[in-house]
């Protein structure tokens, strides 16, 4: 992992704070740059991923939070296009269903989990129930929790529980080979005016804009603030959160696919090795194979 990819990983919680870290920063890189180092990680993760499927020892739960377009989508498509889609899962979560609010907030998310030697990746995630339903916390209510039929029942402890609640779950997962990285993609609200812009006027991107866009940008400040104390409740040793820059889309690219690619170098994963039994019985296929008329 590139040095300066270090900062981006949030250890010392107590202290952290979200105004500490530079939306716009990219490490001295240009944009060609970028590009080029873009596409030598993608060869690398391909290779990476094929022995990964292979071991089949463990899995990659890969999670994206941010604002509206901070480029998830886009990461996401440019970091994964050279993998093999056997062995990669995306999903994207969108409001609970009605089978989901019969269940606690984590079932549909256990669901869509990735088994082993596969790469899984949820754009937006559980952590959506620490973040706008803490900005709307009516939309709690809907679960139809005991003891929590109004608003203001979502005090300080319920939130402090849904934090315990994500750190036992992510850590039972660590514990039983799942390897997790949460990716906080951190877009300022100047760039994210220019970007709703842009997709109003160009009429091949009009399809992204939406009236909610609006609705909850007039809520900036509170989601910081919910994602600050996510962040800060809840990056462990066992699923840390980096902060990227999003600022510039095609330097969250490159740090993203950095942090995957060390990752997956870091388990030393290799291809399954056979027995001595098999090899011989492989070796006798083979002089059958070669033997045959």
């Amino acid at each position: 992992m590139d040095s300066f990819l270090k900062n981006f990983i949030v250890k010392d919680t107590e202290s952290f704070s979200l105004q500490n870290f530079d939306t716009s920063f990219t490490a001295g890189y240009d944009k060609d740059t970028a590009r080029q180092l873009l596409d030598e990680y993608k060869k690398k993760l391909a290779l990476l991923q094929d022995s990964f499927y292979a071991a089949g020892s463990h899995s990659l739960l890969i999670i994206f939070q941010a604002m509206d377009a901070a480029g998830k989508d886009g990461a996401i498509k440019h970091v994964m296009s050279g993998v093999n889609p056997q062995g990669c899962q995306v999903f994207s979560f969108k409001q609970p269903g009605p089978e989901d609010l019969l269940h606690d907030f984590l079932w549909r998310h256990y669901k869509a989990l990735p088994e082993r030697g596969r790469i899984g990746i949820h754009n937006r995630s559980h952590y959506e129930n620490v973040l706008i339903c803490k900005v709307h916390p009516e939309l709690v209510l809907k679960e139809n929790l005991p003891g929590h039929s109004t608003p203001g029942s979502l005090d300080h402890a319920f939130w402090k529980e849904r934090y315990k609640s994500i750190n036992h779950f992510e850590k039972h997962l660590s514990e039983n080979g799942t390897v997790i990285l949460k990716f906080f993609l951190h877009l300022s609200k100047d760039e994210q005016k220019k970007r709703f812009l842009r997709r109003i006027d160009d009429r091949k991107k009009n399809w992204k804009f939406s009236e909610a866009d609006i609705h909850e940008r007039a809520y900036w400040d509170k989601y910081m603030e919910a994602y600050n104390d996510a962040i800060r409740h809840t990056s462990t040793s066992d699923a840390p959160w980096f902060v990227i820059p999003a600022d510039h889309k095609w330097f969250t690219r490159i740090a993203v696919i950095n942090v995957i690619v060390s990752t997956l170098q870091q388990l030393k994963l290799a291809y399954p090795s056979l027995p001595e039994a098999e090899a011989v019985r492989l070796k006798k296929y083979q002089e059958a194979l070669m033997n045959e008329s």
